[in-house]
């Protein structure tokens, strides 16, 4: 029977793995749990070729340690294995869903992440959370503020900089206990600053010794971070068959509702890294306001954006530029402007 399988769908979690062996068919013949340490034992000692595993939290690190043992690996959007997921919801029932969805003909897989594109991606997240934090932190002192009736200028770096004199002003009614907290408010603002300065310079340094996330930011409305974020998101771009299914993926492209030879488009998908569609959403909105010159994309959105709305103008931006990016990372390009 073991000569009989050839794919092995695992449902990862933190300690227990549930597996479903299947034969060349997809057919499932044998099912087993095991244990974190098992389930590393087992690697080395199969004979079949493929393991198929959901595109999850760990799912890089084990794709890695499959791919290290000599198996070959197949990693699936979650989305793309719940249509096949039958009955009830358990863990062999996913496992079964994985293995099944790894036999279709005409299935996309995600390409596993190296250990340094996981290492960038990190610090995008960690910069990200420093992001919310300092601005909930900002919108805590502003409406303390506000309730002993001192009002600071918009802006980030007008409340950093007005604070202190704020607190030293003794005309402003605030008391010795308040000038005590927002003082350490304002400690903590400075070191937040700080925190998420260091965290870019780090994610830029990055960018600039990557000859692809160099290239990348040639092109309007792309900055070290969304040429960072991009590169290390995308493990090989020749997964993708074009520009438009890369556009797609970042769900940039419009959703379909289409029936009986009707073709009906809606807005965009909204599928994939929402962070990513938001970098090169709001990297569109820079250069239709600021980039000058003669690029043949930014004045195409600018026209656009006469015609529609800043926003719309900014997403068919956005869609173009993917695909630009798309085409310089899989025919190593340069972008010429045009």
């Amino acid at each position: 029977m073991t000569n009989d399988i050839t794919t092995i769908g695992v449902d990862i979690a933190k300690h227990t793995f549930h597996l479903v062996f299947a034969n060349q068919q997809g057919k499932p013949i044998q099912r087993k749990q095991l244990n974190r340490s098992k389930f590393k034992e087992l690697i080395q000692t199969l004979e079949i070729t493929t393991f198929a595993l959901e595109a999850c939290g760990t799912s890089h690190y084990w794709a890695r340690t499959i791919q290290q043992a000599g198996y070959k690996v197949k990693l699936i959007n979650p989305a793309f294995v719940k249509p096949f997921v039958m009955s009830n919801k358990n863990d062999f029932n996913d496992a079964t869903a994985i293995v099944v969805a790894a036999t279709q003909p005409t299935m996309r897989y995600v390409s596993p992440k190296s250990t340094e594109q996981q290492d960038v991606l990190m610090l995008h997240r960690i910069r990200e959370r420093l992001v919310h934090q300092k601005t909930a932190l900002i919108n805590q002192i502003r409406g303390l503020l506000a309730e002993f009736g001192i009002v600071i200028k918009g802006g980030a770096k007008n409340l950093i900089n007005e604070l202190p004199f704020t607190l030293e002003d003794a005309e402003n009614g605030l008391s010795p206990l308040g000038r005590e907290q927002f003082y350490l408010l304002y400690q903590d603002l400075k070191q937040m600053d700080q925190r998420l300065n260091e965290q870019s310079l780090k994610i830029e340094m990055l960018a600039k010794q990557n000859p692809v996330a160099s290239k990348l930011q040639k092109l309007p409305g792309v900055g070290f971070l969304t040429a960072s974020a991009i590169t290390a998101s995308v493990g090989d771009p020749l997964e993708f068959k074009n520009g438009r299914q890369f556009s797609a993926w970042l769900g940039l492209v419009p959703r379909q509702n289409s029936t009986g030879g009707k073709n009906i488009l809606l807005g965009i998908s909204k599928r994939g890294d929402s962070y990513l569609r938001r970098l090169l959403v709001q990297g569109a909105l820079t250069a239709i306001a600021r980039t000058k010159g003669n690029d043949s994309q930014v004045t195409w959105a600018k026209k656009l954006r006469q015609a529609k709305c800043t926003q719309v103008a900014a997403v068919a931006l956005a869609n173009k530029t993917a695909r630009i990016m798309w085409s310089l990372m899989a025919h190593d390009k340069e972008y010429q402007v045009m």
